[in-house]
């Protein structure tokens, strides 16, 4: 995986005149999909002024906050979506060639492990499985993805899910911790017959989760996977669904931690396709929760129970103190017995930050907000699991609100960077949010990190004062090529803008948008490149390959 481009360093920024235009197209196209009449006629006069925004905003009319969508009653995801026919290849030719496929005719994997075995025997280059007994069409679909080849080991699709406007959609880079999770890489997809010849081929023990195996071992041996956006026939609602899957799911996910070295506890999720990865360190690493508070001594209180409740026992708590004036707050710093450390002067959220970790002496720091309650007891041991892996950067966990709804659950570039909420702007509960996963970002609300790298990363940017500081510091921290995991299991509330309020600066969002690109060559590399975020409605974008 690259790491994401600064163009702050490259001497290729946008001016703020081009930055402007951006924020102009941007909100323009939140105003298209707006259901709102305000909006749109009064959007225009507003600019790219946060300030003008957020003061429309308080007096629109029957303002209400976000209400989650019932899973059972989305019929079709995401919005502009619907089932396309594939555009006649001129690669049919070579695919006849070139490629062998392999039709499966039943759900049984013994068919599959049989048909594969026979297959690999093959003088072709190229393997395909499918379900597709219809002939022009799977050789329809081997077209559009060997016609995007390389030097790819794999070349894989989206897929048609349970219903026909509702598919399933995946990232352009498989997540080598979202593998562990379940078979991103499912079905349709192009295998060059010699990667497979020399990872053995499927492993009869393997059971359902037979091509799932053989991608954890391609990918452990550095084969290139290439996503080509188009949406094909895959595999079927029983295969995706079967009962028997999850124990097959949850031996090959523990065959492969073992063979990284890694001792870990892998338990089912509410999918059968999908296992929860906690992985067990040899020892207990200290860590330092650093929680910045400005009095809401009401809401600090609640905070600091909440994490004295957890279940870990190697961890401090540290407060900063933001400029406290209230007696009943500098009462509770008196009186405390965890450490509080002063931080005056006006907020500057990466600052304050900064001053705490530089204070600290853990192994690993959690920055979390004073407005959160932990829910997970064990959330600790979840967090330094998984941030104790040497490819780990930041982990971040799932927020709800205060009527548990969701606020987090990964922070997105669609284009701009914005919360991914299951129920609110991501309507289906598939397999992408229930999974441990590879994200660009999340949330500083509740992110751990080892504090030596947050130390070589030079901290947060306090040009960032109020927002983007968190987002800044994840794409950061991914330049050596280590990732951002987001543990959906792992649950706090949030009562967000409790103690920041409403301050949010366009300054720092230009700063952000100037230093990464955002708008124009900075992408999502786990999340579908056809799918944009304006507002609370996701669209699909149709994306044609090269």
């Amino acid at each position: 995986m690259p790491a994401f481009e600064r163009f702050d360093l490259n001497g290729r920024a946008a001016t703020p005149r081009e930055i402007a235009r951006r924020w102009r197209d941007f909100h323009h196209a939140v105003r298209q999909v707006s259901s709102s009449r305000f909006a749109r006629i009064v959007g225009p006069m507003l600019g790219d002024d946060t300030w003008r925004r957020r003061l429309a905003e308080q007096v629109r009319p029957n303002t209400q906050a976000p209400t989650p969508v019932p899973v059972a009653s989305v019929r079709t995801f995401p919005l502009n979506y619907a089932p396309a026919a594939l555009p006649v290849s001129d690669q049919s030719g070579q695919v006849a060639e070139n490629v062998e496929f392999i039709v499966l005719d039943t759900h049984d994997p013994a068919e599959l492990l049989e048909k594969f075995r026979v297959a690999l025997s093959s003088s072709k280059e190229w393997l395909m499985v499918t379900c597709d007994t219809d002939e022009s069409s799977r050789r329809a679909g081997a077209a559009a993805l060997y016609a995007q080849r390389a030097e790819a080991d794999v070349i894989f699709a989206d897929e048609v899910g349970d219903h026909d406007t509702i598919p399933i959609l995946k990232s352009p880079v498989v997540g080598p911790h979202t593998l562990l999770s379940y078979n991103l890489i499912g079905r349709p997809a192009l295998l060059r017959r010699a990667s497979v010849l020399r990872e053995g081929g499927l492993r009869a023990e393997t059971g359902r989760a037979a091509e799932h195996d053989l991608y954890l071992r391609l990918i452990e041996s550095r084969a290139t996977f290439q996503h080509v956006p188009i949406v094909l026939p895959g595999r079927t609602a029983h295969e995706r669904h079967h009962d028997a899957l999850v124990n097959d799911t949850k031996r090959i996910v523990t065959e492969a931690l073992r063979r990284r070295g890694i001792a870990a506890h892998v338990s089912p999720t509410s999918r059968p396709s999908v296992v929860t990865w906690s992985p067990l360190p040899a020892s207990w690493p200290s860590i330092d929760v650093i929680i910045p508070t400005r009095d809401r001594v009401d809401l600090l209180r609640q905070c600091i129970n909440s994490v004295e409740a957890s279940s870990y026992e190697n961890f401090v708590i540290t407060i900063l103190n933001n400029g406290s004036i209230e007696a009943a707050t500098l009462e509770f710093f008196a009186s405390t017995p965890h450490r509080v450390i002063d931080c005056p002067g006006p907020f500057n959220y990466a600052a304050i930050i900064n001053r705490g970790v530089a204070h600290s002496h853990a192994d690993y720091v959690v920055t979390l907000n004073n407005d959160t309650v932990v829910r997970s007891k064990d959330w600790l041991e979840q967090l330094v699991g998984v941030a104790s892996l040497d490819d780990v950067s930041i982990v971040g966990a799932t927020l709800l609100d205060h009527d548990d709804v969701h606020e987090h659950d990964a922070i997105i570039i669609a284009p701009y960077p914005q919360h991914l909420r299951r129920g609110v702007n991501y309507l289906v509960e598939d397999e992408s949010v229930l999974a441990r996963r590879d994200v660009s970002a999340v949330t500083g609300a509740v992110q751990m990190i080892a504090r030596t790298q947050y130390l070589e990363l030079t901290g947060m940017d306090e040009k960032l004062a109020v927002v983007m500081n968190d987002v800044d510091l994840c794409l950061r921290s991914q330049s050596d090529g280590r990732h951002v995991v987001m543990l959906p299991d792992v649950v706090l509330s949030h009562f967000a803008g409790s103690t920041r309020g409403r301050l949010d600066p366009l300054s720092d969002r230009n700063y952000f948008v100037r230093r990464w690109d955002v708008f124009g060559t900075l992408k999502d590399p786990y999340f579908p490149e056809s799918l944009r975020l304006y507002g609370t409605t996701m669209q699909y974008h149709s994306v044609v390959p090269n």
